[in-house]
């Protein structure tokens, strides 16, 4: 069978025969999925080894494995198979394995060697799945360490595929792909007229005026049934099939396969239909223009799927659907002034790092190469909730827990609670049924805060009673979703039909320990929470009085977070399960108003004060760390700063700058405040005062950054005084812009002082010249030069001509470069 890739393929071995990483640019429907891996395999640097392709998308993964798995007439599982979240189709004779980006990963973390891989295929890079981009950051670590014969192939629809050579320093290799033209047109909605009556009104333009099979993008599953449920309402000819990535197998492989009965057909697919899989007989798509794609939601602590506006290469990508077959039209179902984004942003910047930090500690190194790389804001956060859950040390190193937990699979928290229930199957049941209702949407229409209501409705459903304000099709999501949970972790107890009031609380907390609550003791509404934040109760909510709660779903908002969804916590479990978290010590803060230290004896749950009285005598190195912190909190202005010193930081943050070789520390702001431990602290050592600290001992303090040669350059290179021919040593004044860089040094001096100097004096080895303040004998200044040569040619005879009669008793001579230099006026009577 000849595919626009074929002719490609001869040119793609020769590339990988001669370098080990390569980029081929193919737009859909040129082959590449099922041809490249094909083609690779029985190349002779492969030795036999394993082809192993990353595949973003379930559908897409089952899809290409069955295809390639055709075309050499063998059933998915022989030469070619697919392995995808809780389904594996691989046996032993099996060398072209198609994955999902969870399973790569997995497959990189337990044998970094990738013995018996030859090749690494990344299929729709385009995509920029966290996943795949991080598959991709390991793959190169792999090669660049191990495996310098290991071939990385990078395809990509859309994506800028210089840029990706450049990063990858790869050949790059360009397929033209097969297609026809396609008429673009806009397909106004009418006023106030929701998405699925417009899309119904688009399918029905477009069967009535074209042929072919329709396929609608729509951003998900709810989308899909409205219109679907429209859509039955009139009895078209024609078959209505939804494609999205949680259908059973079998009703996949009808929507890839042309309908047996010849009818017209109607495809409403979510953006697995964008790539990867070919759908025949599509003659016209129609476009919502949305999609759904993860975004850190803050609330609920984990990634969530959002609808936006896709990108304006996935509307080329899916417009170009309608062209595989003939000429095709595509309708889109947004105003034709609406800009689109060019490319779709990576989501390694917009999702929860939490688990990237678990995968990059469990690597254990930080030095990937990345095509993009991870905020770092992110991704200390992400380790910050690592370290609550138990998953890393102090230090950022991964723990047993850390490995059990990535070893699942799932977002480091769902893993947390799960590993919490492990050896009671009753309880662990009951992990699995809220890891699956965590993950789902939320199947009640009806609002409450109590995360109970949705177990309920879920153990209601199972017993064949569904609330009137439930989602049938919801809870069955859910059931499934807990039933695979339970069959992963091979537990054998039956999902609970009740449970104690405590029992899903107990749980949560371990996936959510940074906000368990405690009831305020002044305003029964309001939850100290573990974090130090404080959280608040609608006024209906359901969780009204529980001493103890955690929250599952937060509103973060100026002042309190409103809990959105939670459980009911027992603060005996607590005390049992989280006993680490809770403490019995004297502390020592620093109280604002009093500007004093404040000693108590203090109960503490984590975050959450539950008991403070007077500890009388202050610890003497818990009141240092108090006062440390509160300069930290009140800023460096509230320590004795002279003016000396002041200069004296001056003339070091300048120097860093004039003369970088000489390696001096940073003492701006922001460093003395990073490193307050290691400098202040100490100086701070038996004072229970901030005020005890003098001005001596704090410019002690911070001079002791430098060591004593660099001090004594410093007063070489930046002097404070210079001497001037008169004699006299004259200041010289250090600044530093408001942007940190340091302003040109002044040296303010009497302009008799200077007769018979030629030329401006230089400071920091000669590279540094002085800004010269030439002053009236009044200390008024006349001129303000670096060019004291320029000054005496051009300016001076000015000057003196204008000050000689205001100031006859000092000397104004017609040579000033021969004259004497003096800082006093001319005796009396000469």
């Amino acid at each position: 069978m000849q595919f626009p890739i074929t002719p490609l393929l001869p040119d793609l071995l020769d590339a990988l025969a001669t370098h080990s990483r390569l980029v081929l640019e193919a737009p859909p429907g040129a082959g590449k999925t099922t041809q490249v891996p094909l083609a690779l395999l029985h190349a002779p640097w492969l030795q036999g080894r394993k082809v192993v392709m990353l595949e973003p998308r379930r559908v897409a993964a089952r899809a290409a494995a069955g295809f390639m798995a055709r075309q050499l007439g063998e059933r998915v599982g022989a030469t070619v198979g697919y392995r995808i979240r809780f389904e594996n189709k691989v046996g032993p004779t099996t060398r072209i394995e198609v994955v999902t980006e969870g399973i790569l990963t997995r497959m990189l973390q337990d044998d970094p060697l990738l013995e018996g891989v030859g090749a690494l295929v990344f299929d729709e890079f385009h995509e920029r799945h966290l996943a795949g981009d991080l598959g991709l950051a390991l793959a190169l670590d792999v090669q660049a360490g191990v495996r310098e014969d290991l071939r990385i192939v990078v395809m990509s629809a859309t994506l800028d595929g210089a840029r990706l050579a450049d990063f990858l320093d790869a050949p790059r290799l360009s397929s033209a792909g097969r297609s026809f033209p396609v008429t673009i047109a806009h397909f106004p909605a009418r006023r106030d007229e929701a998405l699925e009556h417009q899309t119904r009104r688009a399918i029905e333009h477009a069967l009535a005026t074209h042929p072919g099979d329709v396929l609608v993008f729509l951003p998900g599953q709810r989308e899909i049934a409205k219109v679907a449920a429209l859509l039955e309402l009139d009895d078209h000819a024609v078959e209505v099939l939804p494609l999205h990535g949680e259908l059973p197998i079998e009703q996949q492989a009808r929507v890839l396969q042309p309908a047996p009965d010849g009818r017209r057909r109607v495809v409403l697919a979510t953006n697995v239909a964008e790539s990867s899989v070919t759908l025949p007989g599509v003659r016209v798509v129609i476009d919502s223009g949305l999609a759904r794609e993860p975004r850190f939601d803050p609330n609920s602590g984990f990634s969530r799927l959002e609808t936006v506006a896709i990108s304006q290469a996935s509307a080329d990508q899916r417009a170009g659907r309608a062209g595989r077959v003939a000429e095709g039209w595509a309708y889109r179902l947004w105003p034709a002034s609406q800009r689109l984004e060019p490319q779709r942003r990576p989501e390694l910047v917009q999702v929860d790092l939490a688990p990237l930090a678990l995968e990059l500690a469990a690597w254990g190194s930080d030095g990937l190469r990345w095509l993009d790389s991870p905020p770092p804001g992110a991704l200390a956060a992400g380790r910050d909730l690592l370290r609550r859950l138990d998953a890393l040390t102090a230090t950022g190193t991964l723990t047993e827990r850390g490995r059990q937990m990535l070893a699942l699979g799932t977002h480091p928290r769902l893993a947390a609670m799960l590993l919490a229930a492990a050896n009671d199957p009753a309880r662990l049941a009951l992990a699995c049924d809220l890891a699956a209702l965590l993950e789902a949407r939320d199947p009640l229409r009806t609002r409450t805060d109590a995360l109970a209501a949705r177990w309920q409705a879920l153990a209601a459903w199972r017993a064949g009673r569904v609330a009137s304000d439930a989602s049938r099709s919801g809870l069955a999501a859910i059931d499934a979703a807990a039933t695979q949970w339970r069959r992963r972790l091979r537990c054998d107890a039956a999902p609970p039909a009740t449970a104690p009031a405590h029992a899903l609380g107990d749980l949560l907390a371990h996936a959510f320990p940074d906000r368990i609550g405690r009831q305020h003791p002044q305003d029964p509404r309001r939850y100290l929470l573990a974090n130090g934040r404080m959280a608040r109760l609608f006024d209906d909510s359901a969780l009204y009085g529980e001493p103890w709660l955690v929250a599952s779903e937060l509103r973060f908002e100026a002042k309190d977070a409103l809990l959105l969804r939670g459980a009911p916590v027992d603060e005996a479990v607590l005390r049992a399960e989280f006993a680490a978290h809770f403490s019995d010590a004297d502390e020592v803060r620093w109280d604002a108003e009093r500007r004093a230290l404040v000693s108590e004896r203090v109960a503490r749950f984590d975050g959450i004060v539950l008991a403070a009285k007077p500890a009388g005598r202050v610890d003497p190195a818990l009141a240092a760390r108090a006062l440390t912190d509160a300069v930290r909190d009140l800023g460096l202005a509230v320590l004795p700063w002279s003016e000396a010193l002041t200069q004296w930081r001056i003339r070091v943050q300048c120097l860093r700058v004039w003369l970088p070789e000489l390696g001096l520390p940073d003492l701006s702001d922001a460093a003395l405040l990073a490193t307050l431990d290691d400098w202040l602290l100490p100086a701070l050592a038996g004072k229970t005062r901030l005020d005890a600290l003098s001005a001596e001992e704090l410019a002690e303090a911070v001079q002791g950054r430098l060591d004593w040669p660099l001090r004594q350059r410093l007063d070489t290179l930046a002097p404070t005084r210079i001497a001037v021919p008169s004699g006299m040593q004259r200041a010289i004044t250090y600044a530093l812009d408001a942007d940190g860089t340091p302003a040109a040094p002044v040296l303010a001096v009497k302009l008799q002082e200077l007769f018979g100097l030629a030329d401006t004096p230089r400071i920091a080895d000669g590279r540094v010249p002085l800004t010269l303040h030439l002053l009236s004998p009044a200390g008024r200044p006349l001129q303000v030069t670096q060019d004291l040569r320029g000054f005496w040619e051009r300016t001076y005879p000015d000057v003196k001509k204008e000050m000689k009669g205001r100031y006859p008793r000092h000397p104004w001579p017609d040579d000033p470069w021969s004259a004497t230099a003096t800082h006093r006026a001319k005796p009396r009577g000469t």
